[in-house]
């Protein structure tokens, strides 16, 4: 048996639809054919592609949250416990650089190992499907009830989804598992977008410190850090369709609290422990 993750897995699944196919005692007929023009073949092809990259927005938010938010926290309380230009910059490039890389390799694993157990989930399915065909057309029935079917229209449905086995398959799974057929494994642009994000984000609160005094600087590093959640917070808003002012409401709120918290650990700890 293959490991998941191993090269022959994508195959493995092929290998269960074609026996589905096979399997079902049913003649293969297809629906008469509608013509389809080049423009709304390419117009469905956009939609997809629009969809994939306002989707990436979870990363670009998830990214850019923590990469400014944790390195500010260590940035503030560096500065509060130390009071050192050189002690705040060399600690905020290297949590920095260290949290993007930390971000964007355990979401390209985390997303991986997630693709992996769905794969192997729809793998079982599709056993399930192939060994017991009655079982999971009553499923199948059921699961069409419970979408709100019409109960005349529920065997019209059932038939012809016997008669296209892959159509059926995916039904199957994306409505018992709630899972896509196809699963996308790689995850090198997410990971990619989430270290970016970070990267980016932990410039803000860092950048005062390079021209100005650690007191000034602190301030400063407040102020362009409480713009850029709000930028943040508005972007997140246009994205989603949601209230401007409650996105970047709450975005400020987390930022303001993980920053404050930041530096009064950085003053009060050095004293608690008698530095």
């Amino acid at each position: 048996m293959e490991k998941p993750g191993s090269p022959g897995e994508g195959k493995g699944l092929e290998d269960e639809l074609r026996q589905l196919e096979q399997s079902l005692d049913s003649s293969q007929t297809s629906p008469k054919s509608t013509e389809i023009t080049e423009e709304a073949t390419q117009h469905l092809l956009g939609e997809r592609k629009r969809v994939e990259r306002l989707s990436r927005i979870r990363q670009i938010v998830f990214g850019s949250l923590d990469g400014l938010l944790v390195p500010l926290g260590v940035i503030s309380g560096v500065a509060g416990g130390t009071d050192s230009t050189r002690a705040v910059i060399v600690a905020g490039l290297a949590e920095a650089f260290a949290g993007a890389l930390s971000m964007a390799a355990g979401e390209f694993i985390a997303g991986k190992s997630e693709a992996q157990v769905q794969k192997a989930e729809i793998k079982k399915e599709l056993e399930q499907m192939r060994q017991f065909p009655e079982d999971e057309l009553k499923e199948m029935t059921e699961l069409l009830k419970q979408t709100g079917v019409r109960e005349e229209d529920i065997p019209v449905i059932v038939q012809y989804l016997q008669r296209n086995p892959r159509l059926y398959a995916k039904t199957m799974i994306a409505e018992e598992l709630g899972l896509n057929l196809e699963v996308e494994e790689t995850k090198i642009v997410e990971g990619l977008t989430i270290g970016l994000s970070y990267i980016v984000a932990s410039i803000v609160p860092l950048i005062a410190y390079f021209f100005l005094p650690v007191e000034t600087a602190l301030f400063v590093s407040l102020g362009l850090s409480f713009l850029f959640l709000v930028g943040l917070g508005i972007l997140k808003g246009v994205l989603t369709k949601m209230s401007l002012v409650s996105s970047a409401f709450g975005i400020v709120i987390v930022g303001t609290v993980s920053g404050l918290g930041g530096y009064l650990l950085g003053v009060w700890l050095p004293k608690l422990f008698g530095y």
